[in-house]
Protein backbone atom coordinates (compact mmCIF):
# COMPACT_ATOMS: atom_id res chain seq x y z
CA UNK A 1 0.00 0.00 0.00
CA UNK A 2 2.74 2.46 0.53
CA UNK A 3 2.43 5.40 2.71
CA UNK A 4 0.22 8.47 2.08
CA UNK A 5 3.15 11.13 2.77
CA UNK A 6 1.15 14.09 1.93
CA UNK A 7 -1.21 13.03 4.35
CA UNK A 8 1.41 12.20 6.99
CA UNK A 9 2.45 15.97 6.78
CA UNK A 10 -0.76 17.17 7.55
CA UNK A 11 -0.09 16.00 11.24
CA UNK A 12 3.45 18.11 11.80
CA UNK A 13 2.62 21.78 11.70
CA UNK A 14 6.47 22.39 11.91
CA UNK A 15 7.04 20.99 8.19
CA UNK A 16 5.05 24.11 7.21
CA UNK A 17 7.70 26.74 8.60
CA UNK A 18 9.64 28.82 6.36
CA UNK A 19 13.06 29.11 7.16
CA UNK A 20 15.84 31.78 6.29
CA UNK A 21 13.27 31.84 3.05
CA UNK A 22 12.89 28.94 2.09
CA UNK A 23 10.53 25.64 2.92
CA UNK A 24 11.71 23.84 5.79
CA UNK A 25 13.72 20.20 4.58
CA UNK A 26 13.96 18.41 7.94
CA UNK A 27 16.82 15.96 7.27
CA UNK A 28 18.09 15.71 10.83
CA UNK A 29 15.63 13.06 12.17
CA UNK A 30 17.91 10.35 12.95
CA UNK A 31 18.55 13.15 15.87
CA UNK A 32 15.08 13.56 16.86
CA UNK A 33 11.85 13.14 14.94
CA UNK A 34 9.35 15.36 14.45
CA UNK A 35 6.08 14.95 16.69
CA UNK A 36 2.39 14.87 14.66
CA UNK A 37 -0.22 16.85 16.64
CA UNK A 38 -1.79 13.18 17.86
CA UNK A 39 1.11 12.93 20.54
CA UNK A 40 0.92 16.73 21.46
CA UNK A 41 -2.39 16.43 22.18
CA UNK A 42 -2.38 13.09 23.94
CA UNK A 43 0.06 15.05 26.41
CA UNK A 44 -1.96 18.45 26.63
CA UNK A 45 -4.87 15.88 27.11
CA UNK A 46 -2.87 14.09 30.27
CA UNK A 47 -1.97 17.47 31.90
CA UNK A 48 -5.45 19.35 31.32
CA UNK A 49 -7.95 16.39 32.04
CA UNK A 50 -6.26 13.51 34.74
CA UNK A 51 -2.91 14.87 35.34
CA UNK A 52 -1.98 13.03 39.05
CA UNK A 53 1.20 10.76 40.03
CA UNK A 54 0.58 6.70 39.06
CA UNK A 55 0.82 4.14 41.92
CA UNK A 56 0.28 6.72 44.32
CA UNK A 57 -3.35 6.77 45.39
CA UNK A 58 -7.14 5.36 44.96
CA UNK A 59 -8.62 8.82 44.02
CA UNK A 60 -9.72 9.14 40.00
CA UNK A 61 -7.13 11.00 38.29
CA UNK A 62 -4.24 9.08 40.12
CA UNK A 63 -6.13 5.68 38.84
CA UNK A 64 -6.86 7.09 35.23
CA UNK A 65 -3.52 8.00 34.82
CA UNK A 66 -1.95 4.74 36.63
CA UNK A 67 -4.07 3.28 34.00
CA UNK A 68 -3.18 5.50 30.80
CA UNK A 69 0.61 4.46 32.06
CA UNK A 70 0.69 1.27 32.57
CA UNK A 71 -1.84 0.89 29.44
CA UNK A 72 1.23 2.47 27.30
CA UNK A 73 3.87 -0.69 28.66
CA UNK A 74 1.63 -3.05 26.67
CA UNK A 75 1.38 -0.38 23.70
CA UNK A 76 4.77 -0.74 23.25
CA UNK A 77 4.81 -4.63 24.37
CA UNK A 78 2.71 -5.16 21.12
CA UNK A 79 4.76 -2.73 19.03
CA UNK A 80 8.13 -5.14 19.52
CA UNK A 81 6.01 -8.32 20.41
CA UNK A 82 7.84 -8.92 23.76
CA UNK A 83 6.51 -11.77 25.56
CA UNK A 84 4.99 -9.03 28.50
CA UNK A 85 4.22 -5.98 29.20
CA UNK A 86 6.37 -6.33 32.34
CA UNK A 87 9.38 -6.42 30.09
CA UNK A 88 9.28 -3.04 29.24
CA UNK A 89 10.78 -0.96 31.07
CA UNK A 90 10.88 3.25 30.59
CA UNK A 91 14.25 5.07 30.54
CA UNK A 92 15.28 8.50 29.82
CA UNK A 93 16.52 7.67 26.20
CA UNK A 94 18.79 4.42 24.57
CA UNK A 95 21.94 6.03 26.90
CA UNK A 96 20.05 5.30 30.17
CA UNK A 97 19.16 1.81 29.02
CA UNK A 98 22.31 0.55 27.99
CA UNK A 99 23.83 1.51 31.15
CA UNK A 100 21.18 -0.01 33.04
CA UNK A 101 22.02 -3.20 31.19
CA UNK A 102 25.51 -2.71 31.91
CA UNK A 103 25.75 -1.75 35.58
CA UNK A 104 23.15 -4.09 36.78
CA UNK A 105 23.61 -7.49 34.54
CA UNK A 106 27.30 -6.49 33.74
CA UNK A 107 28.52 -5.81 37.65
CA UNK A 108 26.38 -9.04 38.38
CA UNK A 109 27.93 -11.18 36.05
CA UNK A 110 31.44 -9.87 34.56
CA UNK A 111 34.71 -10.90 36.10
CA UNK A 112 38.10 -10.65 34.96
CA UNK A 113 39.44 -11.81 31.79
CA UNK A 114 35.49 -12.18 30.54
CA UNK A 115 35.34 -10.51 27.15
CA UNK A 116 32.66 -7.82 25.96
CA UNK A 117 32.86 -7.39 22.37
CA UNK A 118 31.80 -4.48 20.56
CA UNK A 119 31.87 -3.09 16.91
CA UNK A 120 34.15 0.35 15.32
CA UNK A 121 30.28 1.37 14.35
CA UNK A 122 28.78 1.79 17.93
CA UNK A 123 27.58 4.71 19.24
CA UNK A 124 29.21 6.52 22.26
CA UNK A 125 26.47 5.74 24.24
CA UNK A 126 26.74 1.80 23.97
CA UNK A 127 30.44 2.08 23.83
CA UNK A 128 30.97 3.92 27.01
CA UNK A 129 29.14 2.25 29.50
CA UNK A 130 30.81 -1.20 28.75
CA UNK A 131 34.03 0.59 28.34
CA UNK A 132 33.43 1.66 32.36
CA UNK A 133 31.77 -1.65 33.27
CA UNK A 134 35.26 -3.26 32.04
CA UNK A 135 37.36 -1.38 33.84
CA UNK A 136 35.70 -2.01 37.35
CA UNK A 137 35.18 -5.51 36.56
CA UNK A 138 38.36 -6.43 34.52
CA UNK A 139 36.51 -7.86 31.94
CA UNK A 140 38.53 -7.30 28.20
CA UNK A 141 36.78 -4.99 25.52
CA UNK A 142 37.15 -6.41 21.84
CA UNK A 143 35.91 -4.29 18.68
CA UNK A 144 34.59 -6.24 15.56
CA UNK A 145 35.84 -4.07 12.16
CA UNK A 146 34.03 -2.93 8.93
CA UNK A 147 34.27 -3.58 5.64
CA UNK A 148 35.36 -0.96 3.71
CA UNK A 149 31.90 -0.30 2.50
CA UNK A 150 30.62 -0.10 5.82
CA UNK A 151 29.67 -3.40 6.25
CA UNK A 152 29.99 -5.34 9.83
CA UNK A 153 33.05 -8.13 9.65
CA UNK A 154 30.74 -11.07 10.64
CA UNK A 155 34.35 -13.18 9.37
CA UNK A 156 35.59 -11.50 12.42
CA UNK A 157 33.10 -11.97 14.87
CA UNK A 158 32.89 -15.53 13.96
CA UNK A 159 37.09 -15.59 14.84
CA UNK A 160 36.96 -13.70 18.09
CA UNK A 161 33.74 -15.05 19.54
CA UNK A 162 34.90 -17.88 22.40
CA UNK A 163 34.22 -18.93 25.62
CA UNK A 164 35.40 -16.04 27.40
CA UNK A 165 32.68 -13.67 25.29
CA UNK A 166 29.74 -12.92 27.98
CA UNK A 167 28.61 -9.88 26.15
CA UNK A 168 27.80 -9.58 22.73
CA UNK A 169 26.36 -5.82 21.90
CA UNK A 170 25.87 -4.05 18.56
CA UNK A 171 23.57 -1.05 16.70
CA UNK A 172 21.21 -2.88 15.19
CA UNK A 173 21.90 0.45 12.68
CA UNK A 174 24.81 2.85 12.11
CA UNK A 175 23.49 6.36 12.68
CA UNK A 176 26.51 7.48 10.65
CA UNK A 177 26.53 4.46 8.25
CA UNK A 178 23.33 3.26 7.48
CA UNK A 179 23.97 0.58 7.99
CA UNK A 180 21.19 -2.52 8.77
CA UNK A 181 23.29 -5.42 10.99
CA UNK A 182 22.21 -9.32 10.39
CA UNK A 183 20.83 -9.29 13.74
CA UNK A 184 19.81 -13.00 13.91
CA UNK A 185 23.84 -13.55 12.65
CA UNK A 186 25.27 -12.41 15.48
CA UNK A 187 22.78 -13.60 17.60
CA UNK A 188 23.54 -17.15 16.53
CA UNK A 189 27.80 -16.65 17.24
CA UNK A 190 27.12 -15.08 20.69
CA UNK A 191 24.50 -17.67 21.86
CA UNK A 192 26.54 -20.53 20.63
CA UNK A 193 29.02 -19.67 23.83
CA UNK A 194 26.28 -18.58 25.88
CA UNK A 195 27.14 -15.09 25.89
CA UNK A 196 23.96 -12.53 26.06
CA UNK A 197 23.10 -10.08 23.17
CA UNK A 198 22.08 -6.26 23.93
CA UNK A 199 21.18 -4.28 20.66
CA UNK A 200 21.27 -0.66 20.69
CA UNK A 201 17.79 -0.10 18.82
CA UNK A 202 17.50 3.74 18.32
CA UNK A 203 18.16 4.06 14.77
CA UNK A 204 16.21 0.89 13.59
CA UNK A 205 13.22 0.12 15.88
CA UNK A 206 11.74 3.83 14.39
CA UNK A 207 12.33 2.45 11.06
CA UNK A 208 11.52 -1.17 10.42
CA UNK A 209 9.42 -3.61 12.37
CA UNK A 210 11.04 -5.28 15.27
CA UNK A 211 10.09 -8.69 16.49
CA UNK A 212 12.40 -9.51 19.53
CA UNK A 213 10.80 -12.90 19.85
CA UNK A 214 11.83 -13.09 16.36
CA UNK A 215 14.91 -11.67 16.01
CA UNK A 216 16.02 -13.85 19.46
CA UNK A 217 17.70 -11.09 21.54
CA UNK A 218 18.26 -10.57 25.08
CA UNK A 219 18.33 -7.01 25.41
CA UNK A 220 16.96 -4.28 23.15
CA UNK A 221 17.31 -0.35 23.74
CA UNK A 222 15.51 2.44 21.68
CA UNK A 223 14.58 6.26 22.11
CA UNK A 224 10.92 7.72 22.35
CA UNK A 225 12.19 10.78 20.27
CA UNK A 226 13.72 9.38 17.07
CA UNK A 227 10.29 7.67 16.61
CA UNK A 228 7.42 10.61 17.10
CA UNK A 229 7.41 10.45 20.41
CA UNK A 230 8.60 13.15 23.63
CA UNK A 231 11.88 13.55 24.82
CA UNK A 232 13.17 12.56 27.92
CA UNK A 233 11.83 8.78 27.22
CA UNK A 234 13.83 5.41 25.96
CA UNK A 235 12.62 2.02 26.33
CA UNK A 236 14.90 -0.96 27.95
CA UNK A 237 13.10 -3.73 26.60
CA UNK A 238 14.42 -7.35 28.29
CA UNK A 239 13.69 -11.10 28.54
CA UNK A 240 11.88 -11.76 31.71
CA UNK A 241 13.56 -14.44 33.51
CA UNK A 242 17.24 -12.28 33.29
CA UNK A 243 15.15 -9.00 34.36
CA UNK A 244 14.03 -11.17 37.53
CA UNK A 245 17.72 -11.79 38.35
CA UNK A 246 18.23 -8.30 38.40
CA UNK A 247 18.29 -5.86 41.30
CA UNK A 248 17.34 -2.05 40.59
CA UNK A 249 19.77 0.69 38.41
CA UNK A 250 18.52 3.05 40.59
CA UNK A 251 16.15 2.74 43.68
CA UNK A 252 13.89 4.68 45.84
CA UNK A 253 9.95 5.27 45.38
CA UNK A 254 7.99 2.91 43.47
CA UNK A 255 11.06 0.13 43.27
CA UNK A 256 10.00 -1.94 46.25
CA UNK A 257 7.13 -3.86 48.06
CA UNK A 258 8.54 -3.06 51.28
CA UNK A 259 11.57 -1.48 53.35
CA UNK A 260 12.57 -2.40 56.69
CA UNK A 261 15.59 -0.26 58.35
CA UNK A 262 18.05 -3.01 57.60
CA UNK A 263 16.02 -5.07 54.63
CA UNK A 264 14.26 -4.32 51.38
CA UNK A 265 12.04 -6.40 49.13
CA UNK A 266 12.26 -5.13 45.90
CA UNK A 267 8.60 -4.50 43.49
CA UNK A 268 7.99 -6.63 40.24
CA UNK A 269 8.45 -5.95 36.62
CA UNK A 270 8.87 -3.26 35.55
CA UNK A 271 8.47 -0.75 38.96
CA UNK A 272 11.34 -2.15 40.33
CA UNK A 273 13.63 -0.13 37.53
CA UNK A 274 11.53 3.00 37.67
CA UNK A 275 12.78 4.69 40.04
CA UNK A 276 10.45 7.94 41.29
CA UNK A 277 7.90 10.07 39.70
CA UNK A 278 8.67 8.48 36.26
CA UNK A 279 7.61 10.66 32.86
CA UNK A 280 3.81 9.88 32.99
CA UNK A 281 2.93 12.87 30.29
CA UNK A 282 6.12 11.22 28.36
CA UNK A 283 5.45 7.64 28.66
CA UNK A 284 1.73 8.51 27.35
CA UNK A 285 3.04 10.90 24.42
CA UNK A 286 4.79 7.40 23.34
CA UNK A 287 2.44 5.17 23.37
CA UNK A 288 0.63 7.32 20.58
CA UNK A 289 3.61 8.19 18.70
CA UNK A 290 3.79 4.19 18.75
CA UNK A 291 -0.03 3.75 17.82
CA UNK A 292 0.59 6.48 14.75
CA UNK A 293 3.40 3.92 13.59
CA UNK A 294 1.56 1.15 14.20
CA UNK A 295 -1.61 2.50 11.76
CA UNK A 296 0.58 3.19 9.10
CA UNK A 297 2.70 0.32 9.03
CA UNK A 298 6.17 -0.33 9.98
CA UNK A 299 6.67 -2.14 6.56
CA UNK A 300 5.90 0.73 5.33
CA UNK A 301 7.74 3.08 6.56
CA UNK A 302 11.04 0.67 6.10
CA UNK A 303 9.92 0.26 2.22
CA UNK A 304 9.55 4.46 2.03
CA UNK A 305 13.19 4.71 3.13
CA UNK A 306 14.35 2.46 0.95
CA UNK A 307 13.29 4.72 -1.98
CA UNK A 308 14.16 7.90 -0.65
CA UNK A 309 17.71 6.53 -0.01
CA UNK A 310 17.72 4.71 -3.47
CA UNK A 311 17.00 7.94 -5.14
CA UNK A 312 19.51 10.24 -2.87
CA UNK A 313 22.26 7.69 -3.76
CA UNK A 314 21.44 7.60 -7.74
CA UNK A 315 21.28 11.58 -7.44
CA UNK A 316 24.68 11.55 -5.80
CA UNK A 317 26.37 9.95 -8.16
CA UNK A 318 25.91 13.57 -10.67
CA UNK A 319 28.13 14.81 -7.92
CA UNK A 320 30.29 12.29 -7.67
CA UNK A 321 33.95 14.13 -8.36
CA UNK A 322 32.75 16.92 -5.88
CA UNK A 323 31.26 14.23 -2.89
CA UNK A 324 32.39 11.69 -1.00
CA UNK A 325 29.33 9.04 0.46
CA UNK A 326 30.25 6.22 3.00
CA UNK A 327 28.11 3.40 3.67
CA UNK A 328 26.87 0.65 2.12
CA UNK A 329 25.33 1.26 -1.74
CA UNK A 330 22.57 -0.95 -1.15
CA UNK A 331 19.45 0.42 -0.16
CA UNK A 332 18.36 -3.18 1.03
CA UNK A 333 21.28 -3.57 3.77
CA UNK A 334 21.11 0.84 4.43
CA UNK A 335 18.64 2.67 6.63
CA UNK A 336 17.71 6.39 5.86
CA UNK A 337 20.88 7.68 6.58
CA UNK A 338 23.53 9.14 4.34
CA UNK A 339 26.70 10.77 5.35
CA UNK A 340 28.89 12.01 3.23
CA UNK A 341 31.54 15.30 2.56
CA UNK A 342 32.27 17.57 0.10
CA UNK A 343 35.70 17.55 -0.59
CA UNK A 344 37.70 20.75 0.01
CA UNK A 345 34.99 21.63 2.41
CA UNK A 346 34.86 21.29 6.30
CA UNK A 347 31.91 19.53 7.28
CA UNK A 348 30.21 21.93 9.61
CA UNK A 349 30.62 24.78 6.87
CA UNK A 350 28.40 22.36 4.13
CA UNK A 351 25.84 22.24 7.39
CA UNK A 352 25.44 26.00 7.38
CA UNK A 353 25.39 26.52 4.05
CA UNK A 354 22.61 24.08 3.93
CA UNK A 355 20.40 25.77 6.43
CA UNK A 356 20.22 29.38 4.68
CA UNK A 357 18.46 27.00 2.25
CA UNK A 358 16.35 25.61 4.75
CA UNK A 359 17.52 22.61 4.58
CA UNK A 360 18.13 21.10 8.16
CA UNK A 361 21.14 18.52 8.23
CA UNK A 362 23.78 17.12 11.02
CA UNK A 363 26.95 17.56 11.20
CA UNK A 364 30.06 16.38 13.28
CA UNK A 365 31.24 12.74 14.86
CA UNK A 366 27.17 11.93 15.35
CA UNK A 367 28.52 10.45 18.99
CA UNK A 368 30.44 7.72 16.98
CA UNK A 369 34.17 9.28 16.67
CA UNK A 370 35.52 6.09 16.34
CA UNK A 371 34.28 4.92 13.31
CA UNK A 372 35.01 8.30 11.62
CA UNK A 373 38.45 7.38 12.83
CA UNK A 374 38.57 4.13 10.93
CA UNK A 375 37.15 5.93 8.21
CA UNK A 376 40.33 8.77 7.92
CA UNK A 377 37.82 11.09 8.74
CA UNK A 378 37.20 13.61 11.93
CA UNK A 379 33.13 14.04 10.92
CA UNK A 380 30.70 13.93 8.25
CA UNK A 381 27.67 15.64 6.93
CA UNK A 382 24.48 13.52 7.47
CA UNK A 383 21.28 13.40 6.31
CA UNK A 384 18.58 11.03 7.44
CA UNK A 385 15.12 10.66 6.16
CA UNK A 386 11.41 9.98 8.29
CA UNK A 387 7.71 9.25 7.52
CA UNK A 388 7.42 12.69 6.20
CA UNK A 389 10.29 13.26 3.71
CA UNK A 390 9.55 13.04 -0.31
CA UNK A 391 11.65 12.61 -3.08
CA UNK A 392 11.27 16.05 -3.89
CA UNK A 393 12.99 17.18 -1.11
CA UNK A 394 15.49 14.65 -2.08
CA UNK A 395 16.17 16.34 -5.78
CA UNK A 396 16.04 19.95 -3.76
CA UNK A 397 18.90 18.96 -1.65
CA UNK A 398 20.77 17.33 -4.58
CA UNK A 399 20.35 20.70 -6.54
CA UNK A 400 21.55 22.78 -3.62
CA UNK A 401 24.35 20.47 -2.96
CA UNK A 402 25.07 22.04 -6.53
CA UNK A 403 25.69 25.24 -5.64
CA UNK A 404 27.48 24.47 -2.72
CA UNK A 405 30.08 22.92 -5.22
CA UNK A 406 29.89 25.66 -7.17
CA UNK A 407 30.50 27.91 -4.62
CA UNK A 408 33.21 25.88 -3.02
CA UNK A 409 36.02 28.04 -3.25
CA UNK A 410 34.20 30.88 -1.44
CA UNK A 411 33.15 28.99 1.37
CA UNK A 412 36.57 27.14 2.00
CA UNK A 413 37.36 30.45 3.40
CA UNK A 414 35.06 30.30 6.10
CA UNK A 415 36.60 29.88 9.84
CA UNK A 416 34.75 27.14 11.46
CA UNK A 417 35.32 25.68 14.89
CA UNK A 418 35.32 21.91 14.82
CA UNK A 419 33.15 21.29 17.78
CA UNK A 420 31.56 18.01 18.76
CA UNK A 421 27.68 16.85 17.72
CA UNK A 422 26.05 14.06 19.01
CA UNK A 423 22.98 12.36 18.00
Amino acid sequence: MGLNVEEIRKDFPILRRVVNGNPLIYFDNAATTQRPVQVVAAIARFYLQYNANVHRGFHTLSQEASEAFEEAHEVIAHFINAYSWEEIILTYNTTESINMVAHTWGLKNLREGDEIILTVMDHHSNMLPWRKVAEITGAKIRYVDITDDGLLRYDMLEEMISERTKVVTFPMMSNVLGTMNDVKRIVKVAHSVGAIVVADGAQWVPHAPTDVRDLGIDFLAFSGHKMLGPTGTGILWGRKDILEELEPFKSGGDTIKDVTLDSVVWHDLPWRFEAGTPNIAGMIGLAEAVKYLMRIGMENVREHEKELVRHTLKRLEELADDVDVYGPKDPEVRGGVISFNVKGLHYHTVGKALDLFGIAVRTGGHCAHPLHYRLGIKGTVRASYYIYNTVEEVDRFIEVLKTIVKLKERLAKEKVEDVCTGG
